[in-house]
Order: structure tokens, then C-alpha cells, then sequence
């Protein structure tokens, strides 16, 4: 399970008290978007701060931003589009890409790239039966459905055979941190985190 940070501004005491909220309720992989301010900032800091943490960056567009990410000590990246430029920078540093597909022939050209982990979005145009579906005619890949993952689906996606999820606002959002409301955060995770360790092949 992936807690999806995207915000419109994040001080450092705001950043870390998230994170500690996430892993008191279970979750210890975070993805910051490229598009939250001091985003490599953010990433460096909770690198540093907490060794057990596994950091994603997220919303990669190009190598650039890959090259900053990794140097920043993001330990996988996430990108919206599938994009081989972007996977050869990552895999020169050895480490992984999880690209953002939609289509199935997307997901059969990234499967040529060597990635066995995709990004499903938005999951909440097309639902679980569209994980069952692809499961079926691809059951090598590995998909992470993002984009209305929510306590209501989340148990319905897992079945379907996803892989992991990547959950956005239904954790983490810009209220909440405006409020400081870090024990909601807590919360939030502690339920999801709830709903994936009853399912041995979801994380």
C-alpha cells in the first residue's frame, strides 16, 4: 500500500508529523508528487529522517526529474505516462519505475521495457472488473490501481487481484494538514492498513 502525498504546501514539521501518522497506523511507503512544493526537499528530509521508510517520488515526467528524485533518495519513481527514456534513467541507477498505463497495449510496450509493475488510473473510471479483466488476458504484470482508491473499494480492488494500492486524499489531504489533524491521518491509515492485512497478496 502506497500513501499518496500531494499538497499544496508542505512545511517540514508538517511533512514529518504526516509521516509519523502513516506508520503509527501501518503504512510505510509514501509517494511525494513532484507537484507538491519542495517536493525534493521533502523527499531528502523524510529520507534521512526515517531509514525505514520506503519514499516513491511520483508525477516523474522526464529524466531530469528522475535524476533529481533518486539524488533527492527517492527509492522508486512513479510517472504518469509510460515513458522509456524516463525507465532507462532509473534503471541505470538501479532503481524501479512503476509507470502510469491505461491501455492494454500500454501495458504489453511496458512489459517490453522489463517493468512487471503498473499504475492503473484513474481506477475510479473503470472500476475493480477492469483489474479482473486485465488480470486475465495479462496475469504477469502486476497492477497498482491509483485515483478513488477509498475504504469503500479498497477490499473490492484487492480481490479483483490487485497488487497493492495507491491511496491519495482518502488518507492524506490538504484539509487535514491545514487542520493538523495528524490523529485523522493516523486513523485513516490504521483502517486501510486493516483492509490490506487480510489479504496475503495485497500490500
Amino acid at each position: 500500500m502506497i500513501s499518496i502525498i500531494r499538497l499544496q504546501s508542505c512545511s517540514d514539521y508538517e511533512i514529518i508529523k504526516t509521516v509519523n501518522a502513516l506508520m503509527e497506523g501501518g503504512i510505510y511507503i509514501v509517494e511525494i508528487t513532484m507537484n507538491t512544493p519542495n517536493a525534493f526537499h521533502a523527499i531528502n528530509l523524510l529520507s534521512k529522517q526515517f531509514p525505514q521508510l520506503t519514499i516513491g517520488a511520483g508525477t516523474v515526467m522526464d529524466e531530469t526529474m528522475a535524476i533529481k528524485a533518486i539524488d533527492a533518495g527517492a527509492n522508486f519513481l512513479l510517472t504518469p505516462n509510460l515513458h522509456e527514456p524516463t525507465i532507462n534513467i532509473a534503471n541505470s541507477y538501479n532503481v524501479s519505475t512503476i509507470p502510469g498505463v491505461f491501455t492494454t497495449s500500454e501495458i504489453v510496450q511496458a512489459s517490453k521495457y522489463g517493468i512487471d509493475i503498473v499504475k492503473v488510473f484513474p481506477i475510479s473510471t473503470v472500476g475493480s472488473k477492469y483489474i479482473i479483466d486485465l488480470k486475465g488476458l495479462l496475469h504477469h504484470i502486476n497492477f497498482i490501481p491509483v485515483g478513488g482508491v477509498t475504504l469503500q473499494n479498497a477490499r473490492e480492488l484487492l480481490e479483483a487481484g490487485s497488487f497493492a494500492l495507491g491511496i491519495g486524499s482518502s488518507i492524506v489531504n490538504d484539509s487535514l494538514i491545514q487542520e493538523g489533524n495528524f490523529s485523522e491521518i493516523k486513523s485513516r491509515a490504521k483502517q486501510f492498513s486493516e483492509i490490506v492485512n487480510t489479504f496475503s497478496g495485497g500490500r
